[in-house]
This record gives structure tokens, C-alpha cells and sequence, in this order.
């Protein structure tokens, strides 16, 4: 038995020993890569308590006060556009340079991917296209890409219907009315339409409470994947019962809207109608869960980051009447607007200008994070003087936040936190750099990931802005109604950024 014993701990010293020298081997060789290289490390956001708890800390009570995107801001403008920071013990990195972000979602793409988030999300978003790697993503990728071509909503006839409903839970005498909610139902409705040939009509019937159920979970999953992230390797303690069955309910109501409209006589709509759903079941072989992790994501992004662009623009608009008065003209010299279509909203500059300024303000997802496949490198923001190239080991999270480069004075001007549509029209510093020109505004990603439903996406917002601004052209800012900075406002974080006390307009 001592004899059996003593192998067993001389195996173990033997693999220990091993183990250390490999470590000390790879690193010799990452540090003359480096050298090579000329790789030197971002500014450190440095931890004032052991393991980085204050910062965890900072975030948890920033989040906690509707204020985490402006923590944000304030350690950028700190410590530098690319930096360091390290969380029980592991270093992480965060970058609002365009060339990082160039490198991340283009010239060295192979180099990133989902990492954790997979395992984070995987409870809520299943098999879909937004967690997904390598050939999995590139099969979604291909299999849904032809059906977000505009040709598909040239006429808007997905949008009419629940534009119509909208505006008909909208009070008629006018008064002071919380907008963004009902743009969370309007693109529910609009995305299940687009997706399953008809819509849930959550707008006609606001007191459902299939929809409340399933709205309220939506949320709330959301909320916890969002907490997940912010813990790293640590995501397993944020969860639980209560996650679960959010989860559970947003499957639910998923797997009854595609079940209906899967039993339905193909015959009883149009081939048009329903090409979307049958097309992506017949590429899942009839497996359901493949089916609904498809179109769990893609309501994920349809409902949520177009409610938040509609709210965003509205919230701003009131609040900078020249710039409203000037839409409105615009507006005005349209013909009827039951005969739009989206070349016609395409042309509208300055409403186009106006979406723009929105986005780059309020971008629906305002940070991100990508994690190294492989040892790669990014091209800035090391070193003293913050241009050399930065080394990221494999398995390193990087953390890229668009909100904050769209708020980059030398980029946008020193008036870059001020709502103006008309920048569009003038030069902008960073029109300067090519890189920073093309990735300097990504309010929809870029490269091989960039968002499929992008045009679908403004195209709904424009013609709802359209259609309400002739029903309305006296919308303005309720009387008790503040005017602060952006960004100032109380924000709520889940995956997308929202108004914590609603768009609030009079009608």
C-alpha cells in the first residue's frame, strides 16, 4: 500500500514539475514574441482592494443607480481609450479605439470569439446565431441572410399593420403618454410578423397576459445574463430558480407562436407569408429547439434594440425642439403617407441624419466583449505614449463599448455629447483617419458579424417616426419633464441601453 503510495505522489510531483517548466517555456517564448513585436501593455485600471472587489463593487452600485454606462465613460477618459484591468487575478481589457475594434471584428477575426458568453447566455438564447462560433455561426449566418434583403419590406407592409395599432393606442385627444413601451410591443409585434407571417398583436391587446408574462421574463432573463457577464468566470453563482424559470417562459411563449403558425395551411397565406419560419425549420430538420434558439435570438434583436432607437430618438427630440422643427418640415413635405416606401424614407436626409445622432448617442448595444481564440495582438494603445501594440493571450476577454467611442471629442468635435444632426452634413475629425472613419461609428458592429437585420431595423424606425409626427405635429416635452446632458439621464442595462423613467412626450 506506502509502495502504491509513493507512486501516486511521485506521479503527481513528476506532472507538477512538468507542468512548471512548460509554463516558464511558454512564457519565455510569449515574452520574445512580444519583444519582437514591440508589444507593451495599456494603462492599468488599478484595484484599490484585493482582487479587483471595489471594482466589481463600483459596477454593482453604478448598475444598481441607473448610472453604469457613465462609470464607463468616467475610466476611459481616465485612464486612456485602451486599458487593463485585472479581476481575481484575471486580466481582462477594454478598448474604444476604432484600429482594436477594426482588428477584432475584421482583419483578425478568426483570432475572436464568444468565449464564456456562450455558456452565460446559452439558458436564455439557446442555439442561435448571436453565441455561436466557427462553422455553427457561419451555417446561421448563411441560412437567415437572405431573408433580411430589403426587397423583403420594400412596401412596408410588415410595418403598416402595427404602425396602424400604435397609433391606435395612442390617446386621440392627445396628452402626456410614456412612448416606450409601447415601441417594446409595437416591435414585438412587428418582429413576429416579419418572422411568422403574423403578428402577436401585443398592442391590440396591451392586458394579455400571455404577453405581459412573457415581456416581464424577457426582461428579467436579460437582466441576469447581464449580471452573469460582468462576473466572468464567476457567472455560475448569478442564476438560480428564478433565472431558470425566466428563461422557461420566454421559451414558452417562443415555442407557442411557432407551433401556430407551423400548424397553419400553408395555403392560408401567401408563400411570402410564411417563407421565414419554414424555410428555418426545413434547415433544422424539423428540431424544434434548434428552431427556437433561431428565432429566440433574432426577437432579442428585433423587438429590443429597435424599441430602444425609437425611444432614444423620441426622448431627444422633444428635447431640442429646433431639431424637431425641422424634421417636421421634412415630414411635411411628403405626400400621403400611406403610400411610403423605403426608398422614399431612404431619402429623407435629414430624418436619416436624425436616426444617425441617435445611434451614435445612444447605440442599442452599448458594450460588448469578444474573447481571444488565439494568442493575438492588438495594433494600439500600448506604452507610455499609448500607440504601441498591445500582446492578449488566448482565453483573454476584451471588453469594447461603442457608446463611449461614439463619445470621443477627437472623433466627433468637442461638442461630441451634444445631440446635433447636422454633423453628418460637416467634416468630423475623425474623417481624418480612414480607420477611424469607417470604425469610428458602429452602431450596428462591423465586419462579418455586422447585424443582418441593420437596414430592417431603420427602416421600421423611420417610418414609425414618419407616421407618428403627421398624426402628431404637435408632440413636445411634458411640462415637468427634465433637459439634462446626454448621458446624465438614468439608464437601464440589460443587453440594450433604455430609458430608466420612460419617453415621456405630450401629444
Amino acid at each position: 500500500m506506502a509502495f502504491v503510495l509513493n507512486v501516486v505522489v511521485l506521479g503527481i510531483l513528476v506532472y507538477c514539475i512538468r507542468w512548471v517548466i512548460s509554463r516558464i517555456q511558454e512564457n519565455k517564448e510569449t515574452q520574445a514574441i512580444i519583444r519582437n513585436l514591440g508589444c507593451l501593455s495599456p494603462p492599468l485600471l488599478e484595484n484599490q482592494r484585493p482582487l479587483g472587489i471595489d471594482r466589481l463593487e463600483q459596477i454593482f452600485r453604478a448598475d444598481n443607480e441607473s448610472r453604469l454606462m457613465e462609470l464607463f465613460l468616467f475610466h476611459f477618459r481616465q485612464t486612456g481609450y485602451t486599458l487593463k484591468q485585472v479581476f481575481l487575478l484575471t486580466p481582462a481589457y477594454g478598448t474604444v479605439d476604432p484600429a482594436n475594434l477594426e482588428a477584432i471584428m475584421s482583419t483578425k477575426f478568426s483570432d475572436w470569439g464568444m468565449g464564456p458568453r456562450r455558456a452565460i447566455s446559452f439558458p436564455m438564447f439557446g442555439e442561435g446565431i448571436f453565441i455561436q462560433d466557427g462553422e455553427a455561426w457561419k451555417h446561421s449566418r448563411d441560412l437567415l441572410r437572405p431573408h433580411f434583403v430589403h426587397r423583403q419590406y420594400e412596401d412596408l407592409e410588415v410595418f403598416k399593420e402595427s404602425v396602424d395599432e400604435l397609433l391606435d393606442a395612442l390617446p386621440k385627444e392627445g396628452g402626456v403618454v410614456d412612448l416606450q413601451p409601447l415601441f417594446f410591443r409595437l416591435t414585438l409585434d412587428t418582429t413576429t410578423a416579419f418572422l411568422f407571417g403574423q403578428s402577436v398583436h401585443s398592442l391590440k391587446s396591451p392586458d394579455s397576459t400571455n404577453e405581459q408574462d412573457f415581456a416581464g421574463a424577457f426582461n428579467a432573463a436579460q437582466e441576469y445574463v447581464v449580471k452573469r457577464f460582468r462576473l466572468l468566470d464567476l457567472y455560475w453563482l448569478i442564476g438560480g430558480k428564478k433565472f431558470s424559470q425566466a428563461c422557461s417562459k420566454v421559451h414558452e411563449f417562443a415555442d407557442q407562436i411557432i407551433e401556430h403558425n407551423l400548424s397553419l395551411d400553408s395555403e392560408s397565406g401567401t408563400d411570402k407569408k410564411y417563407d421565414f419560419l419554414r424555410s428555418v425549420d426545413k434547415s433544422m430538420q424539423g428540431d424544434r429547439e434548434l428552431l427556437r434558439g433561431q428565432i429566440v435570438n433574432i426577437l432579442v434583436a428585433g423587438r429590443d434594440t429597435t424599441a430602444c432607437l425609437l425611444s432614444w430618438t423620441f426622448f431627444l427630440l422633444v428635447r431640442h425642439p429646433k431639431v424637431l422643427a425641422k424634421l417636421q418640415k421634412e415630414v411635411a413635405l411628403l405626400g400621403d403617407a400611406s403610400d411610403l416606401n423605403r426608398t422614399e424614407l431612404r431619402n429623407m436626409k435629414y430624418l436619416q441624419n436624425v436616426l444617425k445622432e441617435t445611434l451614435r448617442l445612444y447605440p442599442s448595444v452599448p458594450v460588448n466583449t469578444r474573447t481571444s481564440l488565439n494568442d493575438t495582438v492588438l495594433p494600439t494603445g500600448g506604452g507610455p505614449d499609448r500607440k504601441s501594440p498591445i500582446f492578449i493571450k488566448k482565453g483573454t476577454a476584451v471588453a469594447y463599448s461603442v457608446y463611449t467611442m461614439h463619445r470621443r471629442p477627437d472623433l466627433y468635435g468637442m461638442d461630441a455629447e451634444i445631440y446635433r444632426p447636422e454633423r453628418w452634413d460637416e467634416p468630423m475629425p475623425m474623417n481624418d483617419n480612414p480607420t477611424n472613419q469607417k470604425w469610428g461609428y458602429l452602431p450596428f458592429n462591423g465586419g462579418p458579424r455586422v447585424c443582418l437585420g441593420m437596414d430592417f431595423a431603420l427602416t421600421e424606425a423611420a417610418y414609425t417616426v414618419v407616421r407618428i409626427l403627421r398624426n402628431y405635429p404637435g408632440v413636445k416635452l411634458p411640462a415637468n419633464e427634465k433637459v439634462e446632458l446626454t448621458g446624465v439621464e438614468k439608464q437601464t442595462m440589460t443587453l440594450v441601453v433604455s430609458i430608466k423613467e420612460g419617453c415621456n412626450v405630450h401629444l
